[in-house]
């Protein structure tokens, strides 16, 4: 580990001297991309040197230890030292951690009622606005890019795009089957309902990441329309993309929120080159029998990653076994405590299979 720090640190230093280079500053592009690797390399580099220095001091006062003069002043110092020299390993070992190459990008998020009719479907449109509030809360920007509404007001399926450096890193956990149990407005007998709704979160796709021609689709485009039928446009400026993904397999996205033709047929590819990638990501991860963060199920009862109980006004996540009872907070968008502690579970996983000789 201290070769591959001392390579960065050395790496960190010789960007810091280039960043001054007006040659590398009227090359916007060589310097932005030298911008992005300081930034990357400067907690990296900072803890390792507080490492340093930690080390530094310890080996001085292990010298002064059987010294009669100083032993005393020698022991103190390393009591307080061993706890930072371990603190600060632990530390370098997570910024170590291979970064998930996807975590900077814009996400693609899909939501669809599963199992529970109506109830399901509000449960789908109570957690849109979750993420919706979250994502404002990190600066980020939120757009709605298909609905499907139900005769309740909830909604049977919906996709939505998160704007923001980071986005990803910040709802990748949200894959999966998510469970509700609570007691429905229209139940006399005041009995608890159980339903689910599957998430899907996908990274943005660029050109470079999926190599899409007009050949490998068709574009329809039609008059979008509410509930029941009922059209909501004068203009035919809803999109369909049909993808022909296999002999017997098709993709099929819709974007009709938008009122510009134009923009809807923009974000239904945006949203094709993320369902792309992701399939090109399962397969890999399938193949290196990784299947984390991608499988959003069938949408059964028993397959679930997280369960809202809301008599209870309880969440357990049932992945990492975190509960916590302000299930209130969370759906009003404080996801905060949820995503460290799932962000923590991960980079624990990832630094258990570097140790047993995996690939993280």
């Amino acid at each position: 580990m201290l070769d591959k720090l001392e390579s960065l640190n050395q790496e960190f230093s010789q960007l810091e001297q280039s960043l001054g280079d007006p040659e590398l500053i009227s090359n916007q592009d060589r310097y932005r991309t030298a911008m992005q690797r300081y930034s990357e390399l400067t907690p990296v580099v900072k803890t390792y040197q507080d490492y340093s220095d930690v080390l530094k001091r310890l080996s001085e006062a292990k010298e002064l230890i059987n010294d009669p003069d100083f032993s005393d002043m020698a022991a103190e110092e390393l009591a307080e030292l061993e706890p930072k020299k371990l603190d600060l390993e632990a530390q370098l070992e997570k910024l170590l951690l291979p970064k998930d190459p996807y975590d900077d990008k814009n996400v693609i998020i899909e939501i669809r009622a599963a199992a529970g009719g109506d109830e399901a479907s509000l449960f789908a449109s109570e957690v849109l606005n979750m993420y919706m509030r979250f994502a404002e809360t990190l600066g980020f920007k939120a757009e709605v890019l298909d609905t499907h509404t139900t005769d309740v007001g909830g909604l049977s399926k919906v996709s939505f795009e998160i704007n923001g450096k980071g986005a990803y890193s910040k709802f990748k956990f949200e894959s999966g089957v998510h469970r509700v149990q609570r007691v429905p407005e229209t139940e006399t007998q005041g009995r608890i309902h159980t339903s689910t709704i599957t998430v899907a979160v996908l990274p943005e796709a660029e050109d470079v990441d999926v190599n899409l021609v007009p050949n490998d689709y068709r574009v329809d485009v039609y008059r979008s329309s509410g509930p029941g039928g009922q059209s909501v446009n004068t203009t035919d400026s809803a999109v369909r993309i049909t993808y022909k993904a296999g002999t017997d397999e098709e993709i099929v996205v819709i974007c009709q929120d938008g009122k510009s033709q134009i923009k809807n047929r923009e974000k239904a590819l945006t949203v094709l080159r993320a369902r792309l990638l992701e399939r090109e990501r399962e397969k890999a991860q399938a193949e290196r029998r990784e299947a984390r963060l991608v499988q959003i199920g069938s949408g059964e009862r028993s397959e679930k990653i997280r369960t809202y109980n809301f008599p209870q006004s309880r969440l357990t996540d049932h992945r990492i076994g975190f509960t916590t009872h302000s299930l209130s907070d969370i759906m009003m968008g404080n996801m905060g405590e949820l995503m460290l502690a799932l962000s923590e579970a991960e980079q624990a996983e990832r630094l258990d299979e570097l140790g047993q000789g995996g690939t993280a």
